[in-house]
Formats: structure tokens, C-alpha cells, sequence
């Protein structure tokens, strides 16, 4: 059965990058193919993996309602949206990507992310891994476009503010009854000083479970100004190090 590692995290904490770190973990350790989901309304997983993406499942769901009575003949509403979910993934050798897109707009979502989750359940059966970016709501979990989640990671910066943020995320999860196989809390872009020591103990205080830290790394920032993929950063990358000992402890 696959493996679903989803992520969540307030945006600027880092969330993304370390998606894309398991991304070049799996890889790297020959546990491919993976499939990447940006569930995340503000795309940005591709660009870490350096590909593009032309359409996302919001496109899709749109253009659907706007164009129910325009199906070529002899074509369901199934097939097209299964059809047109195919065209939208992005396929690599290592990896593929489904992007997500805005969320929904008015009208009536209930049939077509009826088959969309239908089709993803089908989808990721196709793949050992998936590593899901989600936006700090959850919605795509929440709703249960995806189900079975093997382990929800929660991203934090290295401030009080960023770990009370991560304390609501996995309230907002048990409130939820979210149903997830694990979850833990990690300390991003950790630095040496008191805004770090002031995030350790308001982490304790919020009775957090830190799986793990990731220092600061300037080659992380390097690759970001460059527009380089981060499956590109070479092994004795300090965030590649401290990710790789999170992950293997995660899918252990």
C-alpha cells in the first residue's frame, strides 16, 4: 500500500522545501517513483522540483462546470475528468506531480470532487510514495480528497509565533478527526540565539512532538535565489543531512 508523507505549515516556514527534500530523499534512495501533490492554492512545489506546470485539478474542475453541455459525443463526464486529470500531471523519470490548484469558486463542487477523489485513490496506488504539500487548512485532506494518511509532518519556523501556529495546526487536526497513521512537529531554519531558545520552549510549553530540526542552510537559499531545484543539492547539504535522518525515521 502507498505511502501518503503529507505536510502542512504556515506559509514562509518552509513546508515546501522540505517536500522537495523528501522528494530527493525517496529518489536518492532508489524508493521511486514518487508522486508529488501541491495541494497548496499557492503553487510552488514544481518549482522546487524544477518542472512547470500548465493546468492544475482547479483549472479543470472550472472549465467542467462552465463547459457541462460542450463533451464531445460519446464522451461521460468521467472520462473527460479522468482524461483531463491524466493530461494535468506533469511525469518525470523519478517522479510525477499533480497539481491542485485555486480552491473552489461558486457552484456545485460535490460530483466533480466526487470523481476526482474516486480517481486519485486509483491514482496513488500507482506509486510506494506520495508526498503531499498542503495549505495550513488542510482542506484537501480535511474533505477527504485524499485519505490514508501514512504520517502528517507540521512545519514551524524558528519562533514562539511559528510554533503556536503549528500547536493550532495539530488542533485543528484532532478537532478535525483527521485520520493520519502519524504526526509530528519539525523546527525549520534553525539559527544559534535566542529567538531559537525562545521556539524550543514554547514547543515544549504547546507539549509538541519535534521529530526533528534543520538548521539554517545557505545552500537552500542559494539554489532559491538561483531558481534551482533543490534535488539538485549535493549530500553534504546541511537541510539535505538533517531531513534525511527525519525521513528515514518517518517511513521506517
Amino acid at each position: 500500500m502507498a505511502e501518503l508523507i503529507a505536510i502542512a505549515g504556515k506559509g514562509g516556514t518552509g513546508k515546501t522545501t522540505f517536500c522537495g527534500l523528501i522528494v530527493r530523499y525517496l529518489i536518492e534512495n532508489k524508493l521511486s517513483p514518487v508522486l508529488a501533490i501541491d495541494a497548496d492554492a499557492n503553487l510552488n512545489f514544481n518549482e522546487v522540483l524544477g518542472i512547470e506546470v500548465k493546468e492544475t485539478v482547479g483549472d479543470i474542475r472550472d472549465d467542467l462546470l462552465q463547459n457541462l453541455g460542450m463533451l464531445e459525443a460519446g464522451m461521460d463526464k468521467d472520462t473527460w475528468i479522468e482524461l483531463k486529470l491524466q493530461e494535468a500531471m506533469v511525469e518525470t523519470e523519478k517522479f510525477d506531480l499533480v497539481a491542485m490548484g485555486k480552491p473552489e469558486g461558486t457552484g456545485c463542487y460535490c460530483y466533480v470532487n466526487s470523481v476526482l477523489q474516486r480517481y486519485m485513490e486509483i491514482l496513488i496506488k500507482n506509486y510506494p510514495y506520495i508526498v503531499m504539500d498542503n495549505e495550513a487548512g488542510l482542506e484537501h485532506i480535511s474533505r477527504g480528497t485524499t485519505k490514508n494518511v501514512s504520517y502528517l509532518v507540521i512545519v514551524s519556523d524558528a519562533s514562539p509565533r511559528g510554533v503556536r501556529t503549528a500547536a493550532r495546526i495539530r488542533d485543528l487536526v484532532i478537532e478535525l478527526k483527521v485520520k493520519v497513521g502519524g504526526m509530528g512537529v519539525i523546527l525549520n531554519r534553525l539559527t544559534e540565539g535566542e529567538v531559537t531558545e525562545a521556539a524550543l520552549a514554547e514547543a515544549e510549553k504547546q507539549k509538541l512532538d519535534i521529530i526533528g530540526k534543520i538548521p539554517s542552510d545557505p545552500l537552500v537559499v542559494k539554489f532559491d535565489l538561483k531558481d534551482r531545484s533543490l534535488l539538485e543539492l549535493p549530500s553534504e547539504s546541511a537541510a539535505v543531512k538533517a531531513a534525511g535522518r527525519i525521513i528515514k525515521n518517518i517511513i521506517a
